[in-house]
C-alpha cells in the first residue's frame, strides 16, 4: 500500500524509506509520522527558540548536488521570524569564499540546523532560500551594537521543520 505524501517526505525520500525498511525502523517511523508529521508553520514557541540563538548552520548544494554546510553567527536573535512561514537573517561579511551564495544562485534548496546544547534541543528546517538586496529589510535585521557589516539578507521560506531526538546531544 503506498504511503501518503507528508511534509516529512522531504527528509524521508524513497531511498531513505527503503533503507529504513532494510534496517527495520520504517514501521516505527511511520507510526510516529501518522501521529505527528513535521511542522510547516513557525509557532510562537519556535519563534522564542529562534530568538535565543546566536548561531546556526545553513546547508546548501550546488546544481550538481555537491553539499556544503556553513556556520552563521551573530548577536542573539539575528535569525528573525518574518512571519509564520519565513525566516531571515543578516548575512554578515565573512571570509569571502561565497560558497553558500554561489550554491543558492543555482539551487535555492536549503536547510537550517539550530542547536541549543545546554537544553539538548535541535530544530531542523527544510525549505528554499533567496538572497535579497533589500535596504529596508537589511535595516530591520541589522543589530546596531554588532560591529560586523551586513552584506545582504537571506530569506528562508519554510517548507517543513522538526525538533527531535536529544539523544547524543552533549550539554555545553
Amino acid at each position: 500500500m503506498p504511503e501518503r505524501a507528508r511534509r516529512s517526505d522531504l527528509a524521508f525520500t524513497p531511498a531513505v524509506k527503503r533503507v529504513q525498511r532494510q534496517q527495520g525502523t520504517r514501521e516505527r517511523i511511520e507510526r510516529v509520522m501518522a501521529r505527528r508529521d513535521f511542522g510547516d508553520v513557525v509557532t510562537p514557541e519556535l519563534t522564542a527558540f529562534i530568538a535565543e540563538r546566536d548561531s546556526f548552520y545553513v546547508g546548501t548544494a550546488s546544481a550538481d548536488g555537491q553539499p556544503y554546510i556553513q556556520h552563521r553567527g551573530g548577536p542573539k536573535g539575528f535569525l528573525h521570524c518574518l512571519d509564520d512561514r519565513r525566516l531571515a537573517f543578516a548575512d554578515y561579511c565573512g571570509n569571502g569564499q561565497y560558497i553558500t551564495l554561489g550554491n543558492l544562485s543555482e539551487n535555492a534548496r536549503a536547510f537550517l540546523f539550530l542547536m541549543d546544547y545546554h537544553a539538548r534541543r535541535r530544530v531542523k528546517f527544510w525549505g528554499r532560500a533567496e538572497v535579497r538586496d533589500d535596504e529596508e529589510l537589511r535595516q530591520q535585521l541589522d543589530a546596531p551594537d554588532y560591529s560586523a557589516i551586513v552584506e545582504r539578507v537571506i530569506v528562508f521560506h519554510v517548507a517543513a521543520w522538526d525538533a527531535n531526538c536529544p539523544q547524543h546531544i552533549r550539554p555545553r
